[in-house]
């Protein structure tokens, strides 16, 4: 499916969930609403991850950064503009056991009279509003680019067909499935308990407790818009590494001084700055070794999802069982380890069919290599040996054409001297004593004069 129409679908449900769920009066509708807006939005998280590898590819990791930044950045911000919408609220201290069951009563009276109905807050509606006005805007803006590239889809198709395909490609799925679990369910656990953790086992107070839980989430958004930049200069392996060897010194020293403040403050804002860039930089990672296509990124999404889901839930049981030990701080470190673990295998499983074939590329280039070498070394003698025979061919030639030159020449000089002497001999005797006294026995002489007593001869 087209990933513009499908992120547009989704954000247009989560529109509309958004617009319902403060109208809603009954809790299963609240329930079903709930339900299409976490089906849209876990959409919107597998096709966000798809669409920037389908767009950039192996080279969009400051991207995908910048795509999670944003994930943080809401979470950051959406607290505050429900705080700021809802204004100060009374504690659920101050409520009776008594108090609650005429709710229970008017609940069940509402249940027969109507399914939805206008809020008696009304800052709650308009924070609905403008966050669910605000996701309108971007699914319009995904159907108008679905329109604008529609023409393109056969083009997009071709090019999807050519995709590389790691040898382990399915392990290494598992594998990351197993990663990202770890990962998301220790990054989710920390971030929901800190706070009771602080104020329960190391004694804080509710405000300080509060600003640990508030640095840990501003580091982790601010490490995330900084990746950004450090995208473009470092491969995503290298920030994976640099991430795991982070989050695993700083929740051992969470477990080893689990009630100093100061140590506290210091390890959860490096384990809060840790974390950010694993998803995005796992995703990214695993793009240069095999393409992911929607399936493939499902499938660890899936396991993020997972782990945000069943993780929170047992360490909060184990916890409450077990207020004595720092059982989300074992969690955080446990979690680190998993993850220091995986990664190394993961690396070893992309990278040993390359370094098989290099080594098969290298033996075969040495062995054109030699090939070429031995060839061109027959090559040469073979030259040589048929120069020689050439250059003894032609001394042969010269030879013999010397030879037969020197003969040619010895007889045309004899007849020439023979013949024409004794024609002009016989005819004119009277000048016998100018041959006889010019000098015909001295090498060249005989042809120089010879046409001069010819001469001489005709005009007698």
């Amino acid at each position: 499916m087209n990933y513009f129409l499908l992120l547009g679908i989704s954000m247009s449900a989560t529109t509309v969930g958004l617009y319902l769920v403060p109208f809603c009066k009954t809790a299963i509708l609240l329930t079903v609403m709930m339900s299409i807006f976490g089906v849209s939005i876990g959409i919107l998280d597998t096709g966000g991850n798809v669409l920037i590898l389908a767009i950039w590819g192996d080279k969009g990791a400051p991207h995908m950064q910048a795509l999670h930044f944003s994930f943080a950045l809401g979470a950051f911000l959406a607290p505050l503009l429900a705080k700021l919408a809802l204004g100060p609220t009374a504690s659920a201290e101050n409520h009776t056991e008594s108090d609650f069951h005429p709710a229970l009563n008017q609940s069940s009276d509402a249940d027969s009279e109507a399914l939805f109905g206008v809020p008696n807050d009304k800052n709650l509606l308009w924070a609905y509003a403008v966050i669910g006005t605000y996701m309108f805007l971007v699914s319009v803006i995904f159907f108008c680019l679905f329109l604008k590239n529609s023409s393109k889809q056969e083009k997009a198709r071709a090019s999807a067909e050519t995709f590389r395909r790691a040898k382990y490609h399915n392990a290494l799925l598992c594998l990351l499935f197993l990663f990202f679990f770890f990962y998301v369910g220790a990054e989710v656990t920390y971030g929901s308990y800190v706070f009771s953790f602080a104020t329960t086992h190391a004694g804080m107070k509710e405000s300080e407790a509060a600003g640990l839980n508030s640095i840990f989430w501003g580091t982790f958004a601010a490490c995330r818009g900084l990746a950004i930049f450090f995208a473009t200069c470092l491969q995503p392996g290298t920030m994976i590494v640099l991430s795991n060897i982070g989050s695993l010194t700083s929740s051992l020293f969470l477990v080893l001084f689990d009630k100093n403040p100061i140590c506290l403050w210091i390890a959860t804002s490096v384990y809060g700055a840790s974390m950010a860039t694993t998803f995005p930089s796992g995703v990214s990672w695993i793009e240069q070794y095999t393409t992911i296509h929607g399936k493939s990124a499902a499938f660890f999404v899936i396991g993020a999802s997972l782990g945000e889901m069943a993780i929170p839930a047992v360490i909060g049981i184990l916890q409450g069982k077990y207020p004595d030990l720092p059982v989300v701080l074992y969690t955080s470190l446990g979690a680190s380890i998993a993850t220091g673990i995986l990664f190394p295998v993961l690396y070893k499983l992309a990278t040993s069919p390359l370094d098989r074939q290099r080594k098969e590329d290298r033996k075969s280039e040495d062995q054109k290599a030699l090939l070429s070498s031995s060839g061109l070394n027959e090559y040469e003698e073979e030259n040589e040996e048929e120069d020689a025979e050439k250059w003894n061919e032609m001394d042969f030639e010269m030879i013999e054409t010397n030879d037969t030159m020197r003969h040619s020449i010895i007889e045309t000089s004899r007849s020439s001297l023979t013949e024409p002497t004794a024609e002009v001999y016989n005819q004119y005797p009277s000048n016998a004593l100018v041959f006889e006294s010019s000098p015909f026995n001295t090498g060249s002489a005989h042809v120089k004069h010879l046409p001069e007593t010819r001469t001489k001869g005709t005009n007698v």
